[in-house]
């Protein structure tokens, strides 16, 4: 009997060691497993450009590689989700489509578990919907055999990625923190003749850098994502560069030897960084970033426990009422890129009996146990919707992407509708899209937003 107690003394000793050992939680060993992979995705031939309507020839030499980068999550459950981020102009609907098809075929990892993220830089290749969405580019015919083959080689370097990914999944600690950076602006500056594209210092900011810290068990740092809401657009070179996120990612991989950085793009349809116009400034703001981020890895992460949860739902956004009458007079507008845009669409009201009213709008989120929610909008999302979300949402971290998994055209609020200027109709005459969009724009939005996240959060507590 005696040595029956001391050998039962001794197994809790041991046991509450362990327990001390590890902060005093049974549950502290990782239940989590991660994967990560990159690739550069530079174009080998010379591309157009994306982004400036002002350009005239294409690309002239790599300043900086362009990546992809793919973080994998898998749950103690083997629930899985994919991120990626891209050094891209636009994640164009039917690359999503044909990369999740792959992926959901090879890997069985559903759209609702992919995310794909573009930092929006416009010293990237243009990538092929852009051809079909806008009236931007008009290239010849080698540009356009160019185009095309970087589409092909694209979907089939990302598709591999994310297997990469998924290959390298081990065992990780998850960890929520975050920061401040404030070089963006608001750049709508409301003057006497509407409001013009310039620094706004008094309009709305969303200067919070979230980071998701992805460690070893045994504190080894594997990889950081993190985001921040505004336009990569610091300067308009003419070669291959990834602006400031790019210089950020390089900065914080050069801090922390073997691990990886990628960077998310927030709410920027309407932040600039300033100053802007030269490369010097591109790298200053990638070094301020990527200090932020340091910032924001000092304190301890909070820990991220549970299960990993993702949904994806689309909202049909309306057009305003647009008529042939509208688009005939378009077709005599002295600004070219209008008249084109009419020519489009009318070759669209031939070929389907009308114009289209509304938009598919995908919406996704991922939620990571207890403690970080995770909303991906597509097109180039507002900073009002970034700061909205997160004061209605409530509880746990909230992190709000923009310029994801569809990235076709400026997402404004009511607010920004009613104001007018490039985000709210301006924009639009580079697309192929009847806009501008109605003002239940907003609304419709935010309130699928609230249902995903509620039917999640409920899930999670069942």
């Amino acid at each position: 009997m005696l040595l029956r107690l001391t050998a039962f003394r001794i197994t809790v000793l041991l046991f509450a060691s362990l327990l001390a050992a590890s902060g005093g939680r049974a549950d502290d060993s990782p239940a989590w497993k991660a994967g990560v992979a990159s690739v550069a995705i530079t174009p080998k031939d010379s591309v157009w450009l994306a982004g400036y309507a002002s350009r005239t020839k294409p690309a002239e030499g790599t300043l900086t590689e362009l990546h992809a980068k793919a973080l994998a999550l898998e749950d103690a459950a083997g629930a899985r989700a994919v991120i990626v981020t891209t050094d891209l102009i636009a994640i164009p609907r039917v690359l999503r489509e044909q990369v999740c098809a792959e992926v959901q075929t090879r890997h069985r990892v559903p759209p609702a578990a992919l995310m794909l993220n573009c930092s929006h830089t416009h010293c990237g290749p243009v990538v092929k919907d852009d051809l079909e969405m806008s009236v931007i580019y008009q290239l010849d015919e080698v540009q356009q055999q160019r185009v095309e083959a970087y589409f092909i080689e694209l979907k089939d370097q990302l598709v591999r990625l994310i297997g990469d990914a998924l290959k390298d999944l081990q065992p990780v600690k998850l960890g929520y923190s975050h920061a401040r950076c404030g070089f963006a602006m608001n750049r709508r500056l409301p003057t006497a003749q509407g409001f013009q594209n310039s620094p706004y210092p008094d309009g709305p900011v969303d200067h919070d850098v979230p980071v998701l810290r992805i460690e070893s068990p045994e504190g080894q740092l594997r990889a950081i994502a993190f985001g921040y809401a505004c336009h990569n657009t610091t300067t308009s070179l003419q070669q291959y560069n990834a602006d400031y996120a790019g210089y950020a990612q390089r900065e914080i991989e050069r801090q922390h030897p073997g691990a990886t950085a990628l960077f998310v793009l927030g709410c920027g349809g309407d932040q600039n960084p300033y100053p802007r116009g030269q490369i010097e400034w591109a790298i200053t703001h990638g070094k301020s970033l990527a200090a932020a981020v340091e910032a924001a890895l000092l304190p301890e992460a909070k820990p991220i426990r549970g299960s990993l949860k993702t949904a994806l739902e689309s909202v049909e956004l309306e057009f305003a009422p647009v008529t042939r009458n509208d688009l005939l007079q378009r077709l005599e507008s002295k600004d070219v890129y209008e008249r084109r845009g009419a020519e489009l669409l009318l070759a669209e009201a031939e070929r389907e009996g009308k114009v289209r009213e509304s938009y598919s709008y995908p919406i996704q989120v991922v939620q990571l146990g207890d403690g970080l929610t995770l909303v991906a909008l597509a097109g180039e999302v507002v900073v009002d919707y970034s700061l909205r979300l997160k004061r209605e949402l409530g509880d746990s971290p909230v992190w709000v992407a923009g310029y994801s998994n569809d990235v076709f055209a400026y997402i404004p609020t009511q607010r920004i509708l009613r104001e007018g200027g490039y985000e709210g109709a301006g924009a639009m005459r580079y697309t192929a899209l009847p806009g501008p969009f109605q003002p239940s724009v907003e609304d419709k939005i935010v309130d699928q937003v609230h249902n995903l996240v509620q039917r999640l959060r409920t899930d999670s507590n069942k």
